[in-house]
């Protein structure tokens, strides 16, 4: 008989069904024999475990009575007499405990405990844990023992989830650790396990999220400090650099001589260049290198891009710049050193032969700039800088090769044995080429080794009548590609020569459209090794891609309107709930649209211009807007200074793009009626002085659907924010959220959610900020938005301190200098730095805060990009100098705050920097005037900022020297002056100089 006790308590036959047991008491009473089974329990035990503290009289009668009865009820389910057994001691269940499931849960835990292969740790934990049914005891006896075991069975799902860690299930693991973490809200381990798998998932902003939100919650609730498993797992989330982006090889590595050369040469020097013949194998010795680093590593593959730091800033997952803003996007090589700058990463540039100079160009910039980074490339000819480590790759030893032909032969035939000799005299005839020799190898589907020997012998006597200058190697490569070629039918030469056409591969549908040929074909090209199959994408190696592509169709007109209707199909995807989904498509066939709008800006450049628009907000929520400027460059090159009929848009499109136009394009927007792209839309929302020029013409140009709406009440509640129209304004951005939100559009949710935070912030409504901040942390890190969730976490942290949390606020700049530091976005860094000069301020530490301001402000020096950030920052060292009797350094640290406020029509910037002035103002004991600044500055923003201490400090000094009437006198003449006016006089400098 079998008993269970973890759920509803139950005894089982030998068949499985169950033994009507009776009421609670009973089945509690069986519970507690069965929590000892095999070992006696006294009976005052039994009765403190049904009864608790205060049993009731004549208790011990009542447990003999009770046994008695189960006895029965056992009996009657054809249990064995004395199945419960009474000894002077008390009583016993004569059980084996492996009959009570309990006991089996014990022991499959603590065998899973001690075994280190996490998938056999993970498969006794699902056994163990499969033996649960809902709560222990189901309620009846004993609450000390339940709770017992509830917190054993916790533990075990907590060490489930550490072996399913370990075996890297990130992705699935965070929807169950959301919910485990919702229910025990102060488990440390659950919460590191969180921030483990959001990291693990690429979802580093949203794990440095949780870890605030344990630390808060358990200072508010239980006053203390978070655990080491906790910090230990946000250190590690801050020290993170780019997850490693190494490709998997599809086959196993035969050893080469080179590879001890290479790793040598991997710890001596920062550059280090495999130089060889295509077909060498330089990638998969480079690829297994990579593998063996213990640190960072990143992949970039080049064949298919001639736009090399952009290809690099994709594998290191680097975005040019945020999405929340619009912004000129930095220079790409500029982006990349300062993304480098802090780290130690190794990276790989993969077939770097075609595009060399550029690639030396860009190694020379990023060594000098990034001292923690190395180097390895892979390409047919050395980059030709100082300090280049060369190791040539060249012919596997005899050995090897044939090692080589045999696994892959294996492979391709089972259970054939190839004739040693016939191996032997292919991989000589192939000079220990790896390429020539898996090709070769693949033959032995339809062909004996000896007969691929004597077809080589044949092919070989011919090529050496041909080319002698050649390299050898090189001869002999191209001789086993094109010796492939000749035994394919004339349908697999004709898909072969086409698929050459794909640059980064190719889904099966792409392939019979573009292509115009069905799969069974495409099989045959797998079969025969020119095609190699992933389970998703068809792809072929860089060596025979080249080949085929002499060879076949040009069908590369196909190939860009197939990719035209892939952009145009998901652009309106990126606009709603499918917008991660339509990304991460358009992201899989990037080197594909490149490829489309490369030719098609030569031969066919209108079919560019729509590709440039439909691409547009692809790249704008990828961060990397700057790689249309050598399409857009291109397409105006060949289009002219007008756009052609119906292509209005498309062509302002390419013109904003463009890095350099005479092209007005105010005119050609007078002729549009209706706006397809958002993308126009966004730059008047964002731009005051867009808005300004062209606002009403654009907007008269939104279209009527719903993420247009939403979109507009962006732009309403930003042009309200700009006139100091608050409510007006948060009422336009309650709107804009509201409709996002029922479109699942991220973006624009994370956008609306931003400012309606800044709004509750400023009125001291700290719950409400927090709740809509972490909300558009998390929103920005769905969409990998790290530089943006970075910022954000600058904005969390302002509104923090204002609430009087400076170690809440310091964790959060702490994180976003770390998150700043690693995507490379010097502003953010710059704001972050900043915000630890303001929390070092408060504290009174001045020196802290002026060390903190300096570092800070050299590293705001985008003009469009760093504009409010250096607001803050002069403010804020304007504050400390002031704090320190510098008045004079403090009153032109914030005029130049204004000055960049004025340039930016940045109205709550500028109010910022009024402050300021008003403090000055009051150091000097010009109290009439300070009270009236505190009033301008109210007036220029709209709105008070409660909490604020500068600004109360002041108030109250000058309050209490002119009294509360002349305070209110001056303070309201300073709010009622129009914005227009009080920003005309400041860009005189009237007031703070005192003339």
């Amino acid at each position: 008989m079998q008993f269970a006790i973890l759920g509803p308590v139950e005894a089982r036959r030998s068949d499985g069904t169950p033994v009507a047991l009776g009421g609670p008491q009973l089945r509690g009473l069986l519970a507690l024999l069965a929590l000892d089974a095999g070992r006696v329990i006294s009976a005052d035990r039994l009765i403190d475990g049904l009864h608790g503290d205060h049993p009731p009289d004549g208790a011990a009668d009542a447990l003999q009575s009770q046994v008695s009865r189960l006895r029965r009820r056992l009996r009657d389910g054809g249990a064995p007499d004395g199945l419960v057994e009474f000894t002077p001691a008390g009583y016993r269940l004569a059980v084996d405990p492996e009959n009570v499931d309990v006991h089996r849960f014990d022991r499959l835990v603590t065998q899973a405990r001690d075994t280190p292969d996490p998938a056999t740790r993970l498969d006794l934990l699902d056994r163990a844990l499969a033996l649960w049914r809902g709560p222990a005891l189901d309620g009846l006896a004993d609450p000390p023992t339940a709770a017992r075991l509830a917190e054993l069975r916790l533990a075990a799902t907590e060490d489930r989830v550490d072996a399913a860690l370990a075996l890297g299930d990130h992705d699935r693991l965070v929807a169950e650790l959301r919910a485990l973490t919702a229910e025990h809200p102060l488990r440390e381990r659950l919460a590191a396990q969180l921030m483990r798998a959001l990291h693990g998932s690429g979802r580093s902003a949203e794990a440095l999220t949780v870890f605030a939100e344990v630390r808060e919650r358990l200072a508010e609730e239980l006053g203390a400090d978070p655990s080491a498993d906790l910090t230990d797992a946000h250190a590690a989330v801050l020290r993170a650099a780019p997850a490693r982006r190494v490709p998997v090889p599809l086959t196993g590595f035969v050893g080469r001589v080179e590879l001890d050369r290479l790793t040598a040469a991997l710890r001596d020097a920062r550059l280090v260049t495999l130089t060889g013949p295509g077909g060498a194998g330089k990638t998969r010795l480079a690829v297994e290198a990579a593998v063996r680093e213990r640190g960072d590593v990143c992949f970039a593959e080049l064949a298919a891009t001639t736009e090399v730091a952009h290809a690099v800033l994709a594998a290191l997952g680097l975005r040019e710049q945020g999405v929340l803003a619009p912004g000129a996007p930095p220079d790409p090589v500029e982006r990349l050193a300062a993304g480098l700058a802090d780290r130690s990463v190794l990276l790989v540039l993969d077939n770097c032969e075609h595009v060399v100079a550029e690639t030396a160009r860009l190694v020379r910039r990023l060594l000098g700039a990034c001292p923690g980074l190395r180097v390895l490339a892979t390409s047919r000819e050395a980059l030709g800088l100082t300090g280049e480590t060369l190791v040539p790759v060249g012919a596997l030893s005899a050995e090897a090769a044939e090692r080589l032909f045999t696994e892959r032969a294996a492979a391709v035939a089972l259970g054939a044995v190839p004739d040693p000799a016939a191996v032997t005299r292919i991989c000589a005839a192939l000079d220990g080429l790896p390429l020539a020799i898996e090709l070769a190898a693949a033959r032995l589907r339809s062909l004996s080794a000896d007969d691929v020997a004597a077809r080589l012998g044949d092919r070989f006597g011919l090529l050496s009548r041909g080319d002698r200058s050649a390299e050898p190697r090189h001869r002999t490569l191209r001789g086993v590609v094109e010796w492939s070629w000749d035994l394919l039918d004339p349908a697999e030469r004709r898909l072969a020569g086409r698929f050459a056409g794909f640059a980064g591969g190719a889904r099966l549908d792409a392939v019979e459209r573009v292509c115009e040929v069905s799969g069974d074909v495409l099989t045959g090209l797998v079969e025969k090794s020119f095609v190699e199959f992933d389970g998703a994408r068809y792809r072929m190696l860089e060596t025979i891609r080249a080949f085929c592509a002499e060879q076949g169709d040009d069908c590369r007109a196909a190939h860009a309107k197939y990719f035209l209707d892939i952009a145009r199909e998901a652009e309106p995807k990126l606009r709603g709930a499918d917008q991660l989904t339509a990304l991460a498509e358009l992201t899989a066939e990037h080197a594909d649209l490149h490829a489309a709008l490369r030719w098609s800006a030569e031969h066919e450049p209108e079919l560019a211009l729509r590709l440039v628009a439909a691409l547009t907000w692809y790249w704008w929520l990828r961060g990397l807007r700057s790689e249309a400027t050598p399409f857009a460059d291109a397409v105006l090159a060949a289009i002219g200074a007008e756009p052609p009929p119906g292509l209005a848009e498309e062509y302002v499109l390419c013109v904003i793009h463009a890095s350099a136009t005479d092209v007005e394009i105010e005119p050609i927007l007078r002729t549009l009626h209706r706006l397809r792209y958002p993308y126009l839309f966004l730059l008047w929302a964002f731009s005051p002085r867009a808005k300004a020029k062209e606002g009403e013409r654009l907007a008269g140009l939104i279209g009527d659907d719903a993420w247009s709406r939403a979109f507009a009440r962006i732009g309403d509640g930003l042009g309200a924010q700009y006139q100091g129209r608050i409510a007006e304004a948060e009422t336009h951005f309650s709107e804009a959220l509201q409709g996002f939100r029922e479109l699942g559009d991220r973006w624009g949710a994370a956008s609306a959610l931003e400012k309606l935070a800044e709004f509750a912030d400023w009125r001291g409504d700290h719950a409400r900020f927090r709740e809509l901040m972490d909300e558009s942390v998390r929103l920005a890190g769905e969409l990998s938005a790290f530089e943006d969730a970075a910022d954000l976490l600058c904005r969390r942290a302002d509104g923090v301190l204002r609430a009087g949390d400076p170690d809440a606020a310091r964790a959060d700049y702490e994180a976003a200098a770390e998150q700043a530091r690693a995507a490379g976005t010097p502003v953010t860094l710059a704001r972050a730095r900043g915000g630890l000069g303001e929390i070092a301020r408060r504290a009174g530490d001045l020196a802290a805060a002026r060390r903190w301001y300096a570092a800070a402000v050299g590293l705001a020096v985008d003009p469009v990009t760093g504009g409010e950030t250096r607001i803050r920052l002069h403010t804020g060292f304007g504050w400390t100098a002031a704090a320190e009797g510098h008045l004079d350094e403090a009153t032109e640290l914030h005029q130049e705050a204004l000055a960049t406020a004025l340039e930016h029509a940045n109205l709550p910037g500028a109010a910022q920097a009024v402050e300021g002035l008003a403090g000055v103002l009051a150091g000097r004991a010009e109290d009439d005037r300070a009270a009236f600044l505190l009033g301008v500055a109210v007036g220029l923003r709209g709105a008070p900022v409660t909490g604020d201490p500068d600004v109360a400090a002041v108030t109250a000094q000058v309050r209490a020297r002119i009294g509360a009437d002349a305070y209110a006198e001056a303070f309201a003449r300073g709010r009622e002056m129009p914005p227009e006016q009080a920003l005309s006089e400041f860009g005189q400098r009237r007031f703070a100089l005192g003339s």
